[in-house]
């Protein structure tokens, strides 16, 4: 019967069903998106409760989802390789729609930021950086939680100290020891989320630099045995993303002609052998 309706309902416009409540509806939507079934993660719940957002249907419930979205942020928690991911990642994306769609509406500062506190303490907490996991689709949990990031930074209520602690999270992310490589296209998103916050022209350059720089040196390969390149990786590829995501950004940042100079020396200095001097 449960797959009947849902059936109906993405077939239909995505339709709030008349003939079941809300509060039920929403609360299988909610199971559903801790599924191993990416038909019913994916295209069933974040599809349909992304939607039912959007289109206000959540207006005078959207602190209570929101509520249960952060819950959901601490399922299994700690966890690496197992099936409880789907339900962490795909409740931060359901969370950034609510952080959204508050923009909207006018979320109270003090929601928004309690918000943003626990998705922070979530990005850097979470054990499990699998991308595609076969057979069960995306757990993209360090995309999705860049995602969300990036909803934050649009936020009239952040200003220049709350979108500072969002670049050093999205740092903190990359630069955490033993972390899985990110190959599934997760630095393009944290470098967008990035951008977010560049495009607020709220940070001062010399808060960047120093931020530019932590990641650099953690870019740069150190002498020793073992391949390098598993520990300079994931931040090496993120200053790339950046760098082309500054130069294409629209709207520009205020401060684009500088930090394009900055990534440039900073990439040049991780990488002598293919972009130095000579």
């Amino acid at each position: 019967m449960a797959s009947t309706i849902w059936e109906h309902v993405l077939t239909h416009d995505l339709a709030v069903p008349t003939d079941r409540p809300l509060a039920e509806l929403t609360t299988e939507l909610t199971t559903m998106l801790g599924s191993t079934d990416p038909v019913q993660r994916d295209t069933t719940a974040y599809q349909v409760l992304a939607t039912w957002i959007e289109r206000g249907v959540y207006d005078d419930l959207l602190v209570g989802l929101g509520d249960g979205m952060a819950a959901g942020l601490d399922v299994g928690i700690g966890e690496s390789g197992t099936d409880t991911v789907f339900r962490r990642s795909f409740s931060a994306l359901v969370l950034a729609e609510c952080l959204d769609r508050g923009n909207n509406i006018g979320l109270s500062s003090s929601k928004v930021l309690e918000w943003g506190d626990r998705i922070a303490s979530w990005y850097v907490r979470e054990q499990d950086l699998r991308g595609f996991v076969e057979g069960k689709g995306w757990a993209h949990a360090a995309a999705h939680g860049a995602d969300a990031i990036g909803i934050l930074a649009g936020s009239p209520h952040f200003t220049s100290n709350e979108l500072t602690v969002l670049l050093d999270v999205l740092a903190d992310r990359l630069l955490l020891p033993n972390a899985e490589l990110l190959v599934c296209g997760e630095p393009d998103r944290m470098a967008e989320a990035t951008a977010i916050v560049l495009r607020r022209n709220l940070v001062p350059i010399g808060v960047l630099e120093a931020w530019i720089a932590r990641l650099a040196n953690a870019a740069t390969a150190s002498g020793g045995e073992g391949n390098p390149f598993l520990t300079t990786f994931n931040a090496q590829s993120f200053l790339r993303a950046l760098y082309l995501k500054i130069a294409f950004s629209t709207p520009a940042p205020e401060l684009r002609a500088d930090l394009l100079l900055v990534l440039i020396d900073r990439l040049r200095e991780s990488n002598p052998h293919h972009l130095g001097d000579g």
